[in-house]
């Protein structure tokens, strides 16, 4: 299709700040223009700004007046500098760092969440539509300065960190969709600081660039600091550059930096052991940015004063004054963030990350080891570059972030790279190190253009599909779909190699990426390991057709001029029969790829048929009885050892045999069981949601043995372990059919006591508790309900587990958004406080959950209670396992990971030869 647009844009989709360049399509001299983007600075005060601050201010209702409406996003929100200008005077409106929120697997990118920690008076966002409505707003004044051209007809290009996985790309593609924009293309952050470079110096880069054999571009912006490794080559006129090396996913930026700033202004201003909230944190942490910018400048002053405002009619007397000085913050930027490491030493991976704000920040603040861990994975390919034996520091360097308007930390980061190399690197020109990447993307857009010479280097991984050759095998393999370097629009069919794909089911592909040095080409197969090869969300496809039949096919891979992965099902019998494999928007998926199904699963299938099957009814009724420990004995395993991966081939034939489950008690019972423990937690592998989907549909049907008390406790009990897999609206409907039997009120009443004889109480609470995507008014009502039961002897010790798993600070399964409010628990937890321990050890138990320390100020309980659990419980001499909990905030081990979400799921293809 001919390209009709008048304009070229280049759009940077900053953390900190958006920024937009363009240049007119006809301009002869190709001038690339800043587009100053209009904006309001003040209340009731519009002008146009070089940048456009990345945030968001939701206003409390008329707090705005009529005069001040003009430019405000679609939903009311203040947009731009007026809206950092607000937050920094009000707490808990100011929404923030949207782009780190997109690649944070443990929320939902699609969930009105921000801002963060904010209350219920505050209208939220999710982190998509606040990333969409910083594009929109650009289009918005756009389309007003160039109404004969609109931003959707033109040719634009959207920066993303060149360590992005290809489910936060996908997320950046569907936020310009949500603004309006066209077709627009992803181009990697440090390639577009490099275009920026080259475009500047078109006229002599033989002569720029004459010492010069591997650049790092060090791009270090306000969430992520993203690395690539360039190789130049001067045996081509002008020198031919090739991308190498790219960084993995690295949040770590100057929001690191003004957060460490922000602590240490708290500890001056905290009359008393308490934290700020996260609302009052939130505030300090924009004014220390202000602040960092002022005293990093050329002309900085010695000291800059900080304010905590307060609230409410006392505002002035509640204020309460800190200075930050120029030493201060110059010691923390250079010395904690980029302090003069060796070449050796590397991040620190035991440390735990800080978790502020809601986001997962990098474990290790030091960005000299990250540079150092970077350099040090891709020394075979900067050997090469280098045409040495043994070095691998490259000699020239191109810094890029608003940090590096600092000329302290830029000289920082060339005297590091001179320690390492013995001489100092060639360090390339940034006049405007905010601006260079909206620059760069006008640049790269030109080249497409105008067909000129590009930055090489295609696909920055290559890409696998995990297989499963022999099942016996104890090592697992994938197969090379598109090796790294694989230029854009190159399709690449591995016709060698045929695979089988289901049909009548949903599949799964399970793929990994590496950035290493490693040379594959397409087909090869290699041995993978957890180290180098990276999980991607998993790609699923559901084709219609007979249930466990299979269609030969033939993988096509295919990395896009948009700056994503396509990957396509060829059909062998007819090439023009394709099927896509998208990936989805990010779901958070803990695999291993190290899990295989025995050669023994067959056999035990066959036994699931032989009860649940068409013939069922001829199998002598013992086997019912002893299912379970035949599956035992036939896959050598005990029950709780099965792997996930053997879980789901037994829950398909189970499904599969469904219809014969109601053939008798002793069948339907044995069905619930075997079916939940297949299917338990109910998420953790691709397919899983299809799974539950297709689960789901016996729930209205309930019960054929309604009488039958065992029936009744596996019924719930098949819920309460796939409830990690339900969606909200499911769980409210099991919650409130099982409400009225919580309920101490309604419990009393003669018919519903009656019926809980038979259909168990117990197991209902403990269904109930696991329920975490409940709303937090029916999580409240069932924890209060639950406390008013304890009150009262005879209560069952599994409700104070109960009132844990409610109120527990870190969810098993939920999102972070979904925990109750520390105002709703810390009630709760006072009423556990008096309790005995040592007589109940279950009440501390619930205690332990409730006061868990997260690391996040908007789901840590109060400090002081905190405290107070954590000595009451190492008076009772309770495991030190909780102790740690409370104590400190721990990440999940790999074990203690595998025990949660278990295996990876095999994959869908099945190597043919």
């Amino acid at each position: 299709m001919k390209n009709t647009s008048q304009y070229s844009l280049g759009i940077d989709l900053g953390t900190t700040h958006t920024a937009v360049a363009y240049t007119a399509v006809n301009d002869p001299d190709q001038q690339i223009r800043l587009f100053e983007i209009p904006q309001m600075v003040a209340l009731g005060k519009v002008a146009a700004k070089a940048l456009l601050p990345s945030v968001r201010y939701h206003p409390a209702a008329e707090e705005l007046s009529a005069a001040s409406h003009f430019l405000l996003s679609s939903d009311g929100a203040v947009l731009g500098e007026a809206a950092r200008l607000l937050g920094a005077k009000t707490q808990g409106r100011l929404v923030t760092s949207a782009k780190s929120w997109l690649s944070h697997s443990a929320v939902d990118p699609s969930a009105a969440i921000l801002p963060w920690g904010s209350g219920d008076h505050v209208f939220k966002v999710s982190p998509l539509a606040a990333s969409a409505s910083y594009l929109a707003h650009v289009r918005t004044v756009w389309d007003q300065q160039f109404p004969d051209a609109p931003l959707v007809e033109q040719d634009v290009v959207v920066t993303v960190p060149a360590s992005f996985d290809e489910s936060a790309r996908s997320l950046t593609l569907a936020a310009a969709k949500m603004a309006g924009l066209g077709a627009i293309r992803l181009l990697e952050e440090p390639q577009a600081v490099c275009y920026d470079w080259l475009q500047r110096h078109a006229g002599s880069l033989s002569q720029s660039l004459a010492n010069s054999r591997l650049l790092l571009v060090c791009d270090v912006g306000g969430g992520t600091t993203d690395l690539t490794l360039i190789k130049i080559e001067h045996s081509y006129n002008p020198p031919r550059l090739t991308r190498i090396g790219v960084g993995d996913h690295l949040m770590l930026g100057g929001d690191n930096i003004d957060l460490a700033l922000a602590h240490l202004a708290e500890s001056r201003l905290r009359s008393d052991d308490k934290k700020l909230s996260t609302a009052e944190l939130a505030q300090l942490l924009e004014q220390c940015r202000q602040a960092k910018e002022r005293l990093l400048a050329a002309d900085a002053p010695e000291q800059v004063a900080v304010t905590l405002l307060g609230g409410g009619s006392k505002l002035i007397a509640a204020s309460k004054t800190t200075h930050l000085s120029r030493a201060e913050v110059n010691s923390i930027a250079l010395d904690g963030f980029l302090p003069l490491s060796s070449l050796s030493q590397l991040p620190d991976k035991k440390r735990s990350g800080v978790v502020e704000f809601g986001l997962p920040y990098a474990a290790e603040p030091a960005i000299s080891k990250h540079i150092a861990a970077f350099l040090n994975l891709h020394a075979q390919a900067a050997r090469a570059a280098l045409g040495g034996d043994t070095d691998i520091v490259p000699d020239t360097l191109l810094l890029n972030g608003g940090v590096f308007k600092s000329a302290a930390l830029v000289q920082r980061t060339t005297d590091l790279l001179a320690s390492w190399r013995g001489s100092a690197p060639v360090v390339l020109d940034n006049c405007h190190p905010e601006l260079a990447v909206a620059y760069g993307a006008v640049s790269y857009a030109l080249t497409r253009r105008h067909n000129t010479a590009k930055i090489g280097g295609g696909a920055a991984r290559s890409y696998f599909l995990l297989i499963e050759a022999d099942q016996t095998a104890a090592i697992q393999q994938g197969v090379c779909l598109l090796p790294k370097g694989t230029e854009e629009e190159i399709e690449i069919l591995l016709g060698d190699r045929q695979f089988a794909l289901r049909v009548g089911q949903p599949v799964r592909f399970h793929l990994l990426s590496t950035s290493g040095d490693n040379v594959y080409q397409s087909g090869d197969i290699v041995e993978l390991d957890d180290q180098y090869f990276h999980s991607l969300p998993p790609l699923a496809l559901a084709l219609e057709g007979e249930q466990n039949s299979q269609i030969p096919v033939q993988l096509l891979a295919k990395y896009t001029e948009l700056g994503t992965l396509q990957l396509q099902c060829v059909a062998v019998t007819d090439p023009q029969q394709r099927w896509d494999v998208e990936f989805p928007i990010r779901k958070r998926i803990s695999t291993s790829i190290n899990s295989q199904l025995p050669a023994q699963l067959p056999q035990a299938l066959e036994k699931i048929q032989a009860v649940f099957g068409a013939k069922s009814k001829q199998v002598n009724p013992q086997a019912v009885k002893t299912l379970r420990a035949d599956l035992e004995k036939t896959l050598i395993l005990p029950r709780q050892d099965w792997p996930i991966p053997v879980l789901r081939e037994l829950f398909q034939v189970l499904w599969e045999g469904g219809k014969y489950r109601r053939r008798s008690e002793a069948h339907e019972r044995l069905w619930l069981s075997q079916i939940g423990f297949a299917m338990r937690p109910g998420f953790g592998c691709a397919l899983d949601d299809w799974r539950i989907q297709q689960l789901w549909k016996i729930y209205p049907e309930g019960l054929q043995f309604v009488n039958e008390k065992q029936n009744w406790t596996e019924w719930w009990t098949l819920w309460r372990r796939v409830a990690g897999g339900l969606d909200a609206a499911a769980q409210l409907r099991i919650y409130q059919d099982i409400a009225k039997y919580i309920n101490p009120a309604a419990a009393r009443q003669a018919g519903i006591a009656k019926q809980l004889t038979i259909r168990g109480y117990e197991d209902m609470v403990r269904l109930a508790a696991t329920l975490e995507r409940l709303p937090a008014t029916e999580k409240q009502q069932l924890g209060e309900w639950l406390l008013k039961r304890l009150e009262k002897p005879g209560e069952p010790e599994q409700s104070y587990w109960a009132l844990g798993r409610i109120a527990a600070r870190i969810p098993f399964y939920a999102k972070n958004h979904e925990v109750l409010a520390p105002a709703v628990v810390e009630p709760w937890l006072q009423q556990l406080l008096k309790l005995d321990w040592k007589k109940n050890q279950q009440a501390g138990f619930a205690a332990t959950l409730l006061a868990r320390c997260c690391d996040d100020r908007v789901r840590n309980i109060d400090e002081n209670l905190r405290l107070q659990v954590l000595e009451k419980l190492k008076q009772t001499k309770v495991p030190a396992s909780w102790l740690d909990m409370v104590a400190e905030y721990k990440q999940l081990d790999e074990q203690q990971e595998k025990q949660i979400f278990g295996e990876a799921l095999p994959p869908g293809l099945v190597l043919v030869n």
